[in-house]
Parts: C-alpha cells; structure tokens; sequence
C-alpha cells in the first residue's frame, strides 16, 4: 500500500484518493490477508471493495430471498441494510423495514395515518359490538344505535367535566361527547390516546354523537400455544455494558448458568433462545455528563467488550439482539440494525442474530408447529405513556411497565400518539401490531415484570447496571440480573435472580 501510494502513514484519507490503484491491488491478495484487510476496512469505514468472493455472493444472491449489503439514504444519512437472514435453525425475521431512499414531508405523515385508518378499520370492522356501522358522512338525521370508526384528532374535558372527542374518517369528521355520569364508560374514554383509532357505539346526529361505548381495536388470543418439544427460551435487556456500574460478575453468572456450571442448572441445556432486548451497551453521549459514569470511552471497544462476554456462551444457543436508545443508532424508529463499523464484532458471531427495533420475530417452529410470535420492542415509547395517561400516572407506570405494554397492546399500536417517539412515516405504519403476537417483550424501563394480556405474554426485563446518578435523579427504581425463563413446551415461566 506505501508503494501505490507513496506514502508512509496510511489514513482514511489516503485510501480514499487512491481507491482505484489501491483497489486492484488489494484484489489480488491472498485470501487470508483479505480477511485481515476487511476488518481494517470495517473499522476505518471504508468503502472500498476487497474481496471478489464478496462481490460474487452478493451477484448470485440477487435472485434469492435474502436482503443484501447495500446502503439506503434518508437526506443525508446513509442507513446501512445489511442482511439478517443468517442461517438459524428456529428463527424466523417476520418484519423487515427497510426505510425508503427519500426525504419526508406532510404528505408523507399524512399518507401514514391514511394507512393506519385503514389497517384500524379492518380490525375494528370485525368486532360483532360495532353494530349499524357508517362512515361519518352518513350521518344526517336523529339517529340511534349506530357505530363508527375513526381516528381521535382531539380530545378535551368540557366544562361540565364531560370528555369530548373530535373524531375523523376519510369522508369528514364529528364530536363525540362522553358524559361523566357514565362511570365505566368515562373510565375508559380516559384511556383512549390521541391518534388513536378505535370505534364507538352512539346515537346523536351529524352535529355531535353521545357515546354509549368505546371499542379498542385491543390484541386477542384464543389460547396459549405450547410446543411439541420442550425448549426454553431466556430474555434479558438492558446489560449497558462499558458503564462503571455494570454488573460484570452477575452477568458472568448468568453465563456460567447457560454453560451449565453452576448448581442447579440442569435446566439451562433446554434454554435454545436467549433474546436481548436493546442497550446492549452503554454507548457514549446519551445523557449529560454520561462519560463520568463510563468505565470504557469507546464505542468500538464496548461492543467488541460485550462480544467478548457473550461468546463465552455455548454455541447451541441462538442469541437474538435488538437496539436501544444507547448503542449509537439513530433514535427515529425503526430503528436499523448496529453499524458493522463498530459492532463488527458482533457481525462475526454465527450464533447471533442481529434485528431492527421494533420486530417480530418467530421461534420454535416444527414441520408439524407453527412456532411463537415475539414481538419485541425497546420501549422509548414508554415515559410518554406513563407520563400522560390519567392511570399510569397515578401508578408510577415506568415502574410497572407490563401496565404501558397493555395499554399498547390496547390500541394494537406502540406509540399511537404522535410525538411520543420519533418515527418515519409511511404508508406502512411500522408501530402498528397487524399480527397478534404469542409474546410481547420490552425493555428499557429497567423493571422487571410478567403478566398477560388476552393470553398474550407480556415480559419486561431488568437491567444489568446498577443505579447511576442520572437514573436516580429521575425517581426509577430498576431490579436488576432477574431473567425469565419460558419453558415453550409448558409454557410456566420462571425468574432466575443472578443478584
């Protein structure tokens, strides 16, 4: 390389000017040094094409399923898509958002709560309680006993303390008004979230409509489904590995457990799927003065640290990762997968599959079973909830988080209202749950917690670093190295506590 460019220390920069020249000769190198040259590329961030056999795979798979390297714009961010289809035996990627190559406008938000209107409606037409339905330009005269559907673009309390709704469909909008006297009626009117759709039963007229009941689209279950096998699968979250208060000989427990060589631990050879809900690591620059409460300043060296950690895991263990708000991915969901510039590491690991935030995912399937749904979401939606909604709020809801996981599932949406997390629209509304999950799993609130809602399991896991002093100047009160263990043939859950 000093040759073909003339110089003696070798820079970015250096590469840069002289791609071409340095290009073809890298290309006829060994492979072995290849190898060694990607790695050097990946970590400068380089896009020069070293390998011929990469070059190639990517041409033959063209006309295959998988999703190849390649890089999306939005403005002038370049968003790697790299692929995730890694060959796992049991694991599924239901959902994959690619972003589109474009800027966005209004008309962008516009068409994406269109498509949420339509994707609410064809759930909500379905509830037999939606009797009489009409969309709102149908409504002329007294009437009774009608329902509709629409999207809640406003919502007050009156004088009288009634609630009133201004609610819109495709063909116009209308009030609805909830009188407080109705109790259980006006308690759920509280729940309902602005942006939401949901339908009402009412009588009224074109002017305004009384509300007699409120439907949520809501999430349902018939039963809970058990595998013909019995595997067991763990979820954690939250480990924030570089920060000081890391818990490091907890987590090394923990691993020991998977590894079965602890007491006790027969049971950990059933555990196929370990799932890692966001804030693998603690990243650099989330907070106020975060590089105090920093053991390892280095984003590279935190993931390459952590990787370290979770390839002393056996090999027989898929180990399915998503983000979170620490791990330098941008916070505007979907979020995409860690970027091989830092997370490289990671990338070489064949037990680990790497996913966006949010996504469903499928595990356990059999030729004769269909396998388990798990939708998993970081939870940044979360604080907006439990710091609007009249009841979260009085339950301290970040430190019952499986509460703000019902209510989404409620509204068959992660973050309904918009503004309470940064999206891009689309005509696809990647917060809405089309398809009902078998689990339902989050983190980032650092509580843990199990519950479930319509048979649905609702998981929200702890975290593996200890109070810091910006956690605390925020009143959360996290648990810590509790892992739940979901035996998929009996579906009982345990808690393991490695504090």
């Amino acid at each position: 390389i000093k040759k073909h460019t003339g110089k003696k220390i070798i820079t970015k920069e250096v590469f840069e000017k002289n791609k071409e020249s340095v290009g073809n000769f890298l290309l006829n190198l060994p492979k072995e040094n290849q190898a060694r040259l990607e790695n050097l590329k990946i970590k400068m961030g380089l896009s020069i094409e070293i390998s011929r056999e990469e070059s190639e795979n990517v041409e033959e798979s063209n006309n295959s399923d998988e999703i190849i390297p390649e890089r999306k714009f939005i403005g002038k961010e370049p968003i790697k898509i790299t692929k995730i289809n890694k060959d796992l035996d049991g694991v599924k990627i239901l959902s994959v958002n690619c972003v589109p190559g474009k800027k966005f406008g209004v008309d962008n938000f516009v068409d994406g709560f269109r498509g949420r209107l339509k994707d609410m409606k064809g759930v909500l037409q379905l509830r037999p309680e939606l009797e009489g339905l009409v969309s709102l330009d149908k409504i002329s005269g007294s009437r009774q006993g009608i329902s509709i559907i629409g999207m809640v673009s406003d919502k007050k309390i009156t004088k009288n303390k009634n609630i009133l709704f201004e609610v819109e469909d495709l063909t116009g909008k209308i009030k609805v008004l909830v009188n407080q006297n109705k109790e259980e009626l006006y308690a759920k009117a509280e729940e309902v979230a602005l942006d939401s759709v949901v339908g009402f039963k009412c009588s009224g007229n074109k002017e305004i409509l009384f509300a007699n009941d409120i439907i949520f689209p809501d999430c349902f279950l018939f039963d809970r489904k058990k595998s013909p096998e019995e595997e067991c699968v763990a979820f954690i979250g939250d480990i924030h590995y570089g920060s000081k208060n890391f818990m490091a000989k907890e987590f090394l427990r923990f691993i020991d457990y998977l590894n079965g060589k602890l007491p006790g631990s027969e049971e950990a050879k059933k555990i196929k799927y370990l799932f890692i809900v966001g804030d693998l690591v603690t990243g650099i620059g989330n907070y106020p003065n975060q590089e105090r409460d920093l053991q390892i300043t280095d984003l590279e060296d935190q993931f390459t640290g952590i990787a370290g950690l979770l390839g002393k895991i056996r090999k027989d263990i898929k180990i399915i990762i998503s983000p979170g708000n620490h791990e330098g991915v941008r916070l505007i969901e979907p979020q995409p997968l860690y970027d091989e510039k830092y997370a490289w590491a990671l990338y070489d690991m064949e037990n680990v599959i790497l996913t966006e935030n949010p996504v469903s995912i499928n595990i356990g399937a059999k030729k004769s079973f269909s396998g388990f749904d798990v939708l998993v979401y970081h939870g940044f939606s979360f604080p907006f909830y439990a710091n609007n909604v009249a009841r979260l709020m009085k339950s301290r809801a970040m430190n019952c988080p499986e509460e703000i996981m019902k209510y989404l599932l409620k509204h068959r949406h992660l973050a309904p209202t918009h503004g309470s997390v940064q999206y891009f629209p689309g005509e696809r509304d990647v917060h809405f749950i089309k398809d009902v999950p078998d689990i339902f799993v989050s983190g980032h609130t650092h509580k843990s917690a199990i519950t479930h809602h319509n048979n649905i399991l609702v998981i929200s896991v702890s975290s593996w670093e200890t109070l810091t002093p910006y956690q605390e100047k925020f009143g959360n009160e996290p648990d810590h190295c509790k892992v739940p263990l979901l035996n998929l043939k009996t579906r009982t859950v345990k808690v393991l506590d490695f504090e």
